[in-house]
């Protein structure tokens, strides 16, 4: 793909939330309850939200902002702003030019992105739509290990043939979460979106239950992944290796103790267990327990307040999800492009109205103390 499908964005959507409202006429039902909902009462997914919404600014005036600007660094790399796509399966279902529309436009605005295993396209193919200009943001390939070590190798070589720069392991979701929409809507993947990396993949061996086992406990999770996995995936692979989905500050001192590359605090946007802590309630924790080491967080970050407010608790870079789907579902790689856009420049604007020059002096005196008055109870836009 040399270029993206050239489309214009819809009359009045100027912000994420337009976005996302017009993204539910456009996709159907399956896909919807597919990109928009999250696990059994969808508690988790409000409270991302709302949990940004509860951190209050505290500007400084008068203070000097001339050559300001939202670089950052990161695993060696300096980037234009913080801001990444995170990895979202099967996003053919949303446009037909799905991860490498969303590549293109990463590209073209100087964002990093981080490619699903269970992508729609071949790595190689959306590694060729980044291009390789020096000024597009990094490339990661989030990887799910599977129960075959030589299928997971057969991943981790082909992305480092492509170019990709690191390695983004999941280890939140080694079972599906209770989904809820997904159940109501009957899902099913449309004919002609599949997983194309993992096309031939042998199911995973059967267990011979034993009456009074369990089906998930001894059958599918005696594969499940462990600390053990993530070594051997270091000792296997010359790229860095982050792991997404930390909450809980002793697994991430257990992945610093690893010499791991880095932490994305994440709850999967909601999608595998509800009613765990909201992602910017617990970042403050995580960085604390891991010192240098670089931590980004996702879930919930909907405005440029919210890059502006997670790089003040301490996060390296952000990342997205829903909203960059929305937003290809509404013009493809323009609509992608479009959503990156208005995030960085709303996160100049917070910067330029709380006196930040540039976001290495974001800190916690950002942010006032104390109580916020703003309850989950008001989060009721589900698609958020």
């Amino acid at each position: 793909m040399t270029a993206p499908s050239v489309e214009t964005i819809p009359p009045g959507v100027v912000t994420l939330e337009d976005h996302a409202r017009h993204a539910q006429t456009v996709l159907d039902a399956n896909a919807w309850a597919y990109f928009s909902g999250g696990a059994g009462d969808e508690i988790t997914v409000r409270a991302n939200r709302c949990a940004w919404d509860g951190l209050q600014l505290y500007p400084r005036v008068l203070q000097p902002l001339a050559g300001g600007h939202t670089r950052v660094k990161l695993l060696g790399r300096t980037l234009a702003h913080p801001i990444l796509l995170a990895p979202v399966a099967f996003q053919r279902m949303a446009h037909p030019d799905g991860e490498l529309a969303s590549a293109y436009a990463a590209a073209a605005l100087g964002a990093g992105m981080v490619l699903s295993t269970q992508s729609s396209f071949a790595m190689e193919k959306v590694a060729a739509a980044a291009g390789n200009d020096c000024a597009r943001g990094p490339f990661y390939f989030q990887l799910y290990l599977q129960y075959d070590r030589a299928v997971t190798l057969e991943l981790v070589r082909r992305a480092e043939q492509a170019g990709f720069e690191a390695l983004v392991l999941t280890v939140d979701a080694p079972t599906h979460g209770a989904r809820d929409r997904e159940r109501r809507a009957g899902f099913k993947l449309p004919p002609g979106v599949s997983a194309v990396h993992l096309a031939g993949l042998a199911p995973a061996p059967n267990v011979a239950l034993q009456p009074g086992q369990s089906a998930l406990f001894d059958g599918l999770l005696a594969h499940a992944p462990t600390w053990d996995d993530v070594a051997w995936l270091q000792a296997h692979t010359r790229l860095p290796v982050l792991l997404k989905g930390i909450l809980h500050p002793a697994d991430a001192r257990q992945a610093a103790a690893l010499g791991l590359a880095g932490i994305i605090v994440s709850n999967h946007g909601g999608r595998t267990l509800d009613t765990t802590p909201a992602t910017a309630a617990v970042l403050p924790r995580i960085k604390d327990a891991v010192g240098a080491l670089p931590v980004l967080v996702d879930g919930g970050i909907r405005r440029g307040t919210d890059v502006l407010k997670a790089m003040a608790l301490g996060a390296s870079a952000v990342l997205i999800g829903r909203p960059y789907v929305y937003g290809l579902a509404n013009a493809g790689a323009v609509g992608v492009a479009h959503v990156l856009r208005l995030l960085r420049d709303e996160l100049e604007i917070a910067m330029a109205l709380c006196g930040c020059k540039t976001l290495d002096q974001a800190s916690a005196a950002l942010l006032l103390e104390g109580k916020s008055t703003i309850g989950i109870a008001n989060a009721t836009d589900s698609y958020l």
